[in-house]
C-alpha cells in the first residue's frame, strides 16, 4: 500500500502536496483547483475549492495502480466532515486505525475527530472511485463561522467523547447532484458560484439523510443494494434520454431486472415520486425546452414526447409553468422579436 501523508494547513497547500506527489498538472480556474495526473501511481482528476462559511469542497475522481492511503492532518473538534461515495468505494479511520469505516457507492458518512488528529482515506487498486468530501469548520476562533457551524459543532462535536464515524442509508439524490456538478461546463465565476451552490445543496441533503436515519434507525426501511440502486440511476438517464418511452411499469422493472415494487421505491427515494410521476415530469420539462429552442408547433411537440391527450398534456404544463403551452410559445415568441 502507498501512504500518502497531507500536512498542509489549508486547501492550497493541500494541493500543492498532492502535485508533487503525484506529479500532477495543477491549475486554478478563479477558486477552483485542479489536478490531473497520469503516472505510475494511477491516473485521474482531483478538484478542491474554499467556499463561504469556513466550508471546503475536495471531489476525488481516480483509479490508483495499488491501494493508497491518504493521511491528513486534522486538529480535534474543529471540523464535521460529510463524505460521499458515487463510483466505487472508499473507506476510512482514525490515526491508521485498524477498524476501517466503509462507504459503498451511494452511501454518506459525517466523520469527525474528537480525540484523534489525523483523517486516513483508503482507496483500492484499479477501482475507479469517484468521492467528494465537504469539510466544516465549526471552531469558535474561525472568522468565517455562521449559525449553521455552530448548529453542525452541537449536533456532532460537542459533547461526544469518542471520534464520530457514522454512514447512513444509501441516497441517490445526492449522485444526482454530483452529477450535476461533474457537468458544469461555465468557467470563472460562474462556475464557482454554480459549484458552491450545488455543494450547499448537497451539505443540505446529506444532514437530512442523517435525521431520516435516525427517525428509522428502529425500522425496516427495506432500502435497496447499491447494485439495484444504481440500476434505478440508469434507468433513470434512460427516461431521460428517451422521454417518449410508453412501456409500462412492469416493463421497466423488467428491462433492470428489479421487481415492480423496488422499483417504485427506488423511484421514491431517488426522485420523491412515482415511476409515472417522474416521466410525465421528465416530457413536460422537455416540452418546455422544445416550445423555447425548436419551432415545433405543440402537435409536433405532443407526439415527439409521447403524450396521447393535448387537453392533459395542457392541464399538467399548466400546473408547471402557470400557463397553457399556446400561451408559453406566444410570449417566447414575442421575447425573441423584442
Amino acid at each position: 500500500m502507498k501512504t500518502i501523508q497531507i500536512t498542509a494547513p489549508n486547501l492550497e497547500e493541500t494541493f500543492n502536496q498532492l502535485q508533487n506527489i503525484f506529479a500532477a498538472e495543477y491549475s486554478v480556474d478563479f477558486k477552483e483547483h485542479t489536478l490531473k495526473f497520469d503516472s505510475d501511481l494511477g491516473y485521474g482528476t482531483i478538484k478542491g475549492m474554499k467556499l463561504k462559511g469556513a466550508i471546503s469542497f475536495i471531489q476525488f475522481n481516480v483509479t490508483f495502480a495499488t491501494d493508497v492511503k491518504l493521511v491528513f492532518t486534522t486538529p480535534k473538534q474543529t471540523l464535521v466532515n460529510f463524505a460521499y461515495c458515487s463510483e466505487g468505494k472508499i473507506e476510512h479511520s482514525f490515526n491508521n486505525r485498524e477498524n476501517r469505516t466503509e462507504l459503498e457507492t451511494f452511501q454518506t458518512g459525517i466523520l469527525s475527530n474528537i480525540n484523534e488528529e489525523t483523517n486516513c482515506l483508503y482507496f483500492s487498486r484499479e477501482l475507479t472511485t469517484t468521492a467528494s468530501i465537504i469539510g466544516v469548520n465549526t471552531a469558535s476562533d474561525t472568522n468565517d463561522i455562521n449559525m449553521i457551524n455552530e448548529q453542525l459543532r452541537q449536533l456532532f462535536i460537542t459533547d461526544r467523547t469518542e471520534d464520530l464515524a457514522y454512514v447512513s442509508s444509501y441516497n441517490l439524490k445526492i449522485a444526482e447532484k454530483i452529477k450535476q456538478l461533474k457537468a458544469i461546463k461555465q468557467e470563472g465565476v460562474v462556475r464557482t458560484l454554480l459549484v458552491e451552490g450545488l455543494v450547499h445543496v448537497i451539505l443540505a441533503l446529506e444532514i437530512e439523510q442523517h435525521s431520516i436515519d435516525k427517525v428509522k434507525r428502529n425500522q425496516n426501511t427495506g432500502s435497496l443494494t447499491s447494485k439495484e440502486m444504481s440500476a434505478v440511476k440508469d434507468l433513470s438517464e434512460y427516461i431521460n434520454n428517451f422521454p417518449e418511452t410508453n412501456l409500462t411499469v412492469t416493463e421497466l422493472a423488467h428491462k433492470i431486472g428489479l421487481t415492480p415494487s423496488k422499483l417504485q421505491e427506488g423511484f421514491k427515494l431517488m426522485h420523491s415520486r412515482t415511476v409515472n410521476d417522474y416521466i410525465r415530469d421528465v416530457r413536460v420539462t422537455k416540452s418546455e425546452e422544445l416550445i423555447k429552442t425548436t419551432d415545433m408547433n405543440i402537435s409536433q411537440i405532443l407526439y415527439t414526447l409521447g403524450f396521447s391527450s393535448r387537453s392533459y398534456f395542457s392541464k399538467i404544463f399548466k400546473e408547471k409553468y402557470n400557463c397553457s403551452p399556446s400561451q408559453y410559445k406566444a410570449q417566447n415568441k414575442l421575447a425573441a422579436t423584442a
